[in-house]
């Protein structure tokens, strides 16, 4: 009750007061959502309770993508105190349910996607957003929700700190052999669920969602995300068009920027982190959260995290460890549910 009143004591300091509320369908955050209808307009309350990160971070990098020419949501108000803050609904057109509908349509959309990702790219880290770097230690300690998820569920047992130690090791000279390059603001989270197409006066556009986890490092991440989503399957042939498309952009605009064959070991490397962080998530949401609707992603997650081990020389660490841990021929799925 005190939470409701805390939103109503919110919302009565703006014009969406007498406002209808609806709830909406929960993501894999703590965040929740409701749309405001008032009258032809509508927004989106956004509920984030502290302690978890403040709302103020999603508006600060919100603003900061908009004043750069990249599509995030206006933010109306917001109260920092209480995690509470109103923002432009987009609506209901995310590339994930055009696609339902328009299969077709899935060249356009991630053309549209590649494009807005090399705008994104060329966006020069500055001292106006201060973020942290998405660095080894993190990367490192995202991998490691395979082995303290993942890892149980599959073996029946908690990872002991010697396998725990050699795990990260592993992810650790995996990463610190990549050749270093420039950063960009990487989203983090960047694939269809959190795409929305957007037509203001007839022009179609690319609104971004999700993005207050940012963080600035590898052009590499946002484009593996994208390409490799954990939720849905792309063919080779879109593949390989997406990333002709984003090489060919991103040499137009900045001659100097990473050529292909400099930024595939980091697409490798970071698929397989990415894949081993979901495992890890996508179980923890099961086991602690009771969202069972995540396990049916699990197979592909794992054929694209032994794909991308299978495909990188640099991430012969990691594929050892697997090899001696948890091989991929012993891993069987269903015992997640027991």
């Amino acid at each position: 009750m005190k939470r409701e009143a805390q939103i109503e004591q919110f919302l009565s300091r703006t014009d969406w007061s007498q406002a209808k509320r609806t709830a909406l369908s929960q993501d894999a955050s703590f965040r929740r959502y409701w749309r405001l209808q008032q009258d032809a307009q509508q927004a989106l309350l956004m509920d984030a309770p502290p302690p978890e990160k403040p709302v103020s971070l999603f508006a600060n990098i919100a603003v900061f993508l908009r004043d750069h020419g990249v599509y995030a949501p206006a933010i109306y108000a917001q109260d920092e105190s209480n995690g509470l803050m109103l923002i432009e609904d987009f609506g209901e057109h995310t590339f994930t349910r055009i696609l339902a509908t328009e299969p077709l349509s899935e060249i356009t959309l991630y053309d549209l996607a590649i494009d807005t990702l090399c705008d994104l790219h060329q966006i020069k880290p500055n001292q106006t957003l201060s973020l942290g770097d998405y660095d080894i230690d993190t990367l490192v300690s995202e991998a490691g929700l395979f082995c303290e998820w993942f890892f149980p569920a599959i073996t029946g047992f908690q990872a002991g700190l010697e396998t725990r130690q050699s795990f990260d090791q592993a992810w650790r000279q995996s990463i610190e052999a990549l050749t270093p390059h420039r950063s960009v603001l990487v989203l983090r989270d960047y694939h269809v669920d959190n795409l929305m197409r957007l037509c203001p006066n007839g022009q179609t556009l690319c609104g971004v969602l999700d993005f207050q986890d940012a963080l600035y490092g590898s052009p590499a991440y946002d484009l593996m995300s994208l390409l490799e989503d954990a939720r849905r399957d792309i063919s080779p042939e879109l593949h390989r068009h997406s990333l002709t498309r984003y090489f060919r952009n991103m040499a137009a605009a900045d001659p100097d920027f990473p050529r292909p064959e400099a930024l595939q070991p980091w697409l490798n490397v970071l698929a397989a982190q990415r894949h081993a962080k979901v495992l890890g998530i996508f179980v923890r949401l099961y086991k602690r959260d009771q969202k069972p609707h995540y396990l049916k992603h699990l197979p592909r997650v794992l054929r694209l995290f032994q794909t991308a081990i299978e495909r990188e020389p640099g991430l012969a660490p990691v594929a050892h460890w697997m090899q001696t841990e948890l091989p991929f021929a012993s891993i069987d799925l269903s015992a997640v549910r027991r």
